[in-house]
């Protein structure tokens, strides 16, 4: 089986659905993950939904990361590849959200560049 490589992804070329109880998630992982599939499902139960970890170019820096670009509101799970939960995060409507991977550096704020 070969493995398909996914390219890096430049500004302005991931858009996100915000707006009234929609919001997005921007995942920001270590190197290592690109290519790797992260999975989140909301708190309250319901399916798993999933992004890939991809090499993401903005005006200032090189960032790895999964985005989620329409998100009911509400809090959701972020899952490790042994499905033991790597951490929790809150959507809220009409914003993007941004949640660090645990050993990942501090994110600045999400702009419409960095997304």
């Amino acid at each position: 089986m070969t493995e398909h490589t996914h390219g890096t992804s430049g500004p302005g070329t991931v858009i996100l659905e915000v707006g009234e109880g929609v919001g997005a998630l921007i995942l920001e992982a270590p190197p290592d993950l690109r290519g790797h599939e992260i999975e989140i499902s909301p708190v309250a139960g319901g399916a798993r939904t999933h992004s890939l970890v991809r090499e993401r170019l903005t005006t200032s820096k090189t960032v790895y990361a999964a985005v989620y670009p329409a998100l009911a509101e509400g809090d959701y799970v972020v899952w490790d590849e042994d499905g033991i939960p790597a951490g929790r995060v809150s959507i809220r409507g009409g914003r993007a959200t941004r949640f660090r991977w645990p050993e990942v550096a501090p994110a600045g704020p999400v702009s419409a560049s960095t997304a």
